[in-house]
């Protein structure tokens, strides 16, 4: 069982940044893949990032790359997302998500078994 609470939501003006942080529960927390996904107004949950446990592979959905990072601090049970060059149009409430090994598919929010609650991310233009 792990438990996530993200963290670092807020508002920032366009072309601003924010870190999120993701901290999770549980002891063994590098033998999990994590992923961040996010939800806006109206909208389906979308993909947003992923990596490995190892950290050593990681997944940008098109929308924010080179623009967002993903990574994770496994002595601190900590995933991040570093995102820069923020749009209005990223705003939404970003989850942190996590799955024990490697997922089929880090693109797909069922491969996940394990969300937190979701930190809000406001962005204004």
């Amino acid at each position: 069982q792990v438990q996530l609470v993200e963290s670092g939501g807020g508002l920032v003006q366009a072309g601003g940044s924010l870190r999120l942080s993701c901290a999770a529960s549980g002891r063994t927390f590098s033998s999990y893949a994590m992923g961040w996904f996010r939800q806006a107004p109206g909208k389906v949950r979308e993909f947003v990032a992923g990596i490995s446990w190892s950290g050593g592979r990681t997944y940008y959905a098109d929308s924010v790359k080179g623009r967002f990072t993903i990574s994770r601090d496994n002595a601190k049970s900590t995933v991040y997302l570093q995102m820069n060059s923020l749009k209005p149009e990223d705003t939404a409430v970003y989850y942190c998500a996590a799955v024990q090994g490697s997922p089929r598919n880090y693109y797909y929010e069922f491969a996940y078994d394990y969300w937190g609650q979701g930190t809000q991310v406001t962005v204004s233009s």
